[in-house]
């Protein structure tokens, strides 16, 4: 039995909407990054659903250079939020004006 592309579709928009309302929602940063962190892996599900369903090996390509930027987003945020810790001692969004301009 093979699952329609439309199933994986659903469940990457579903995905992708539980990351996008997490980050307007949420104001702990590190809740932010794992939002935008189940947007591209959302992203991800439907580069896969679609290579499979031309038979095309494209979708796979994109994906390792997605998971390789995510992986660089992750790293770099999670030093940012250490960083801004150690600082203020509070991870919440609205406590940073140093972000401002």
């Amino acid at each position: 039995m093979t699952v329609p592309i439309d199933a994986y579709l659903v469940v990457g928009a579903g995905l992708f909407g539980i990351g996008v309302i997490g980050v307007l929602v949420s104001r702990n940063l590190i809740i932010l990054l794992m939002s935008v962190e189940l947007m591209l892996n959302a992203a991800n599900l439907a580069l896969i659903a679609f290579s499979r369903a031309l038979n095309l090996m494209d979708g796979h390509a994109f994906v390792f250079l997605v998971l390789t930027i995510a992986a660089a987003e992750a790293s770099v945020g999670l030093a940012m939020v250490i960083t801004l810790y150690r600082n203020h001692d509070t991870v919440n969004i609205d406590r940073f004006s140093i972000l401002k301009w």
